[in-house]
């Protein structure tokens, strides 16, 4: 017989998900938090907003939290989003996919001054 650990995600009494290690457990209850704080963000700006209407954009917002960074920082979509718009067929978004996966994130360099 096997011993298995789950971590479930439960909020207002409601299974979210289950996952089978803490780290994503705990990430995923941190979107689920800052999903709330959007939408209740949302709610106090725009008032007719539907709750069902501020939910799906507080957890899109939360989902996406760092491409909403990016825009924030540069007013600009960042690549990845400009690429996905751009394949309209599921083999371009796979091929999209790969080459995102082949990229390496690139090191930013800093002028540092000799003492």
């Amino acid at each position: 017989m096997a011993v298995e650990t789950k971590y479930v995600v439960v909020r207002k009494g409601e299974e979210k998900m289950t996952f089978a290690n803490k780290k994503d457990a705990d990430a995923w209850d941190k979107m689920l938090d800052m999903a709330d704080a959007f939408t209740d963000w949302l709610q106090q700006h725009q008032p007719d907003l539907g709750e069902a209407q501020a939910e799906a954009l507080g957890l899109l917002l939360a989902e996406q939290k760092d491409a909403v960074q990016h825009i924030l920082r540069t007013s600009k979509l960042p690549d990845i989003v400009k690429a996905e718009e751009v394949a309209q067929t599921p083999e371009a978004a796979a091929e999209t996919e790969s080459e995102a996966e082949a990229v390496a994130p690139e090191k930013k360099v800093r002028a540092v001054k000799a003492a």
